[in-house]
């Protein structure tokens, strides 16, 4: 008996048809059957079917004489069903990888619930992709199994059969079936979950909800919407004849009154000549199931008048927005008028030469190289004011972005615009707002993000897709405002200086955060390790993936984590850390935060200091993430997996090839990472051999003195200060490596370069 039954119904979708079935039959999780049901299409679907169950024998087909429709198509496959539980896929859907796997592993941690709600995510024809708004609802409600009544927000999420699996005996107890017509989901899903009483969530997209441009049947304009009724009927039907989900009557009573007038109001439902009979359809079936006693409130209370008053209230609502639209846009600019007035003031004052405004990462807290000037300056120059830029002190106090005893400003504001007027010193890893303006002798640092792997600047103009939504004019302008652009090595040197064709001096000062990183000792990293509840004796494996801009939304899933994790063995953690521009897209949605919670591996995604997260570590494994360069200087092996090395480097464009000049071994495929990371083969000679060269090349000024060269070259004016002592040469050993270190001697670190002891502008 197969774990899953997985039920297909088909009709005209041969074009997406096979993509449906690969993402099932290709699922890490075999203990599956497919049943595939073709409701007479006309279209190549049926022999697509038949192809795939010649070479498959866990797929079956059944080709209905006739069309009956969706839901009567899945009941068709429904008796065929041997599966412990039961999930409907539409054939223009797909599951994501992994999908079968971690609900499998739900089911068995939840002990078999009637329902495992799962999440997903809406895949747009133009290549967009959006997760469903509610899944926090999910995370809500993952402590084990629950009824409606106890977590009655479950009921919030899309009521539809497909984000959900079902245990089949209890399908069959209760006899659960589809009904001919439209929205045929709404009469099997309310009764399902009402009925449940035990149901489960899954906190992962599972599955990608095609949007197609044209052809799906809700979109469609039509007088078959009016089914809506009749299924809410049957709906109410259900509920009469069971006596304890009586109190559900007012909920379904206004979900019912709420779901029609959502139809009512898109333009591409109704044919503008049935849109009165359908709302006075409506007003019919919510009076006539409206519970005694019941208040009517919200919108639904439209439908106690006639549809002219509707119509009237909708275009009402229409001017009300119109006004205030154009009233805000008034507000506005009379705001920018003042917040200029009160600026233009504050630039008739002399600057203030102890003021040093600092913003990193778009004014989300004090991070990154910004930070780590930050720092030092407080203890070299405590005379010196500090004023932070941040967007979101709540936030970036709660994640730890924002320590008490800094001094912040909002974006934006009448007392940011003044400071920013009177700064002589202005500190930031990515560029100042364009309506910032640089004030004579006032002294503008650029930190940038990192050694540049990818294009930037003014090389992405031969770049569409990357620089997609960039104004690079507009860039290059606030670009011409920095005064000092500070350089880990002289690659970054040579490409800012190409890619950012301005008006500033190459600073050689190394990159200030960098600095917790050059001599660190592996007993560094055990608090950070405490903190995530890492055992101290783990090898750590932090995987740090970046986006990618042949795909739209930049996320690509590489490496199925669960798999990696379990491939490591015992005695191993993997840490994952996404790119920041994944972190609040559907990236973690698809997996990896299900898999931290259950304890598989650490998503490290929300910790605030990446430095941390990498001292933490053992071994770095990337694809091309500008992390690499930093995590050098940790002397630390390094794997670059580079299984789409040619599709990134010509949608994004790349100054060198790092996988010809890596910092360590390169796997080409999955299969050849886990070989790497399993054999130990990741911190062999050849290894550090790699390491040695990469860190010559790219650490070339990082020697743990970078905060203070920018505090007391570029913002005291020290020209000729030189580090009171030499950069660490020794460092104890890491167990296990074999590039000459064993027991417990040391290690020499390649030495840095020289000729940056003195600050070097080109």
């Amino acid at each position: 008996m197969p774990r899953f039954s997985v039920i297909v119904p088909c009709f005209k979708v041969q074009g997406f048809l096979r993509e449906c079935l690969d993402s099932v039959l290709a699922q890490s999780f075999r203990d599956i059957e497919v049943i595939a049901v073709d409701d007479c299409s006309p279209d190549g679907s049926g022999a697509i079917l038949d192809e795939y169950a010649a070479r498959d024998p866990r797929m079956r087909v059944l080709h209905l004489p006739e069309n009956v429709g969706l839901g009567r198509a899945r009941n068709a496959g429904l008796p065929l069903a041997v599966g412990d539980f039961v999930l409907f896929l539409d054939s223009d859907d797909t599951l994501t990888p992994g999908a079968l796997r971690a609900m499998a592993d739900r089911l068995a941690e939840t002990a078999d619930p009637d329902v495992l709600v799962f999440d997903y995510a809406r895949t747009y024809w133009w290549g967009g992709t959006r997760r469903n708004v509610l899944a926090g609802v999910l995370a809500e409600c993952s402590d084990g199994t629950f009824t409606a009544s106890e977590h009655p927000r479950i009921l919030d999420l899309l009521m539809v059969v497909w984000n959900k699996a079902y245990r089949r005996g209890f399908v069959e107890e209760h006899g659960f079936a589809f009904p001919p017509g439209y929205y045929e989901d709404t009469p099997w899903t309310f009764p399902v979950m009402l009925s449940a009483e035990r149901i489960a969530t899954l906190d992962r997209i599972c599955l990608h909800y095609r949007q197609r441009r044209q052809g799906n049947i809700l979109s469609t304009t039509s007088r078959k919407h009016f089914d809506i009724h009749d299924q809410y009927e049957r709906v109410f039907a259900f509920v009469d004849s069971r006596p304890e989900l009586a109190t559900w009557r007012p909920y379904l009573h206004r979900k019912m009154g709420e779901h029609c007038l959502d139809i009512l109001a898109k333009p591409d439902r109704l044919p503008p000549s049935d849109k009165a009979e359908f709302f006075r359809g409506t007003a019919r079936v919510f009076r006539a199931h409206r519970p005694a006693g019941a208040p009517v409130e919200g919108e639904v209370r439209v439908l106690e008048g006639s549809y002219a008053a509707y119509l009237l209230r909708r275009q009402s609502g229409r001017a009300e927005r119109e006004l205030a639209r154009r009233a805000s846009k008034v507000r506005k600019a009379a705001g920018r008028r003042a917040r200029d007035g009160w600026a233009a003031l504050h630039t008739r004052r002399p600057l203030d030469h102890d003021l040093v405004l600092y913003s990193a990462f778009h004014s989300r807290g004090v991070l990154g190289d910004p930070a780590a000037v930050h720092r030092a300056a407080r203890e070299i120059a405590p005379h010196l004011r500090a004023v932070w830029v941040v967007k979101n002190p709540e936030l970036a106090e709660e994640t730890g972005l924002l320590p008490p005893d800094v001094e912040y400003v909002l974006p934006g504001t009448p007392r940011h615009r003044a400071l920013a007027a009177r700064a002589a010193f202005l500190v930031n890893n990515v560029n100042w707002p364009h309506a910032q303006t640089k004030r004579p002798g006032s002294v503008h640092i650029h930190t940038h993000l990192g050694t540049p792997l990818k294009y930037m600047g003014a090389d992405l103009l031969d770049k569409p897709g990357a620089r997609r939504g960039l104004d690079v004019p507009r860039m290059l302008a606030r670009a011409d405002r920095w005064d000092h652009s500070l350089v880990a090595n002289r690659h970054s040197e040579l490409v800012w200086e190409r890619a950012y064709p301005c008006r500033f001096a190459s600073a050689r000062t190394g990159s200030p955060r960098n600095d917790v990183l050059v001599g660190a000792a592996p007993e560094d990293g055990a608090a950070v390790r405490a903190r995530l509840g890492i055992p101290a004796e783990h090898t750590v494996v932090l995987y740090a993936p970046t986006r990618r801009e042949y795909r739209h939304g930049g996320y690509v899933e590489r490496v199925d984590l669960g798999r990696f994790a379990e491939e490591l063995g015992e005695g191993h953690t993997l840490v994952v850390r996404l790119h920041p521009s994944l972190a609040s897209g559907p990236a973690r949605g698809m997996g990896l935060t299900e898999l931290h919670r259950r304890g598989v591996l650490v998503d490290a995604t929300d910790e605030p200091y990446v430095e941390e997260v990498m001292l933490a570590s053992d071994v770095l494994v990337t694809d091309y993430s500008a992390l690499m360069f930093d995590y050098a200087n940790l002397d630390r092996p390094i794997v670059v997996h580079a299984d789409d090395w040619g599709a990134y480097a010509a949608s994004r464009g790349v100054y060198f090839d790092v996988t010809a000049e890596p910092p360590g071994h390169v796997s080409r495929c999955y299969e050849e990472l886990a070989r790497l990371l399993t054999s130990g083969r990741w911190r062999d000679a050849e290894s550090a051999r790699l390491r040695t060269a990469f860190r010559a090349r790219f650490c070339e000024f990082d020697d743990g003195w970078a905060a203070e060269r920018v505090v007391r070259t570029l913002i005291l004016g020290e020209e000729d200060w030189i580090p009171p002592r030499p950069p660490p040469t020794v460092r104890p050993a890491r167990a296990g490596e074999a590039d000459g270190r064993s027991g417990g001697t040391g290690a020499q670190v390649p030495a840095q370069a020289s000729g940056h002891d003195r600050l070097t502008s080109s």
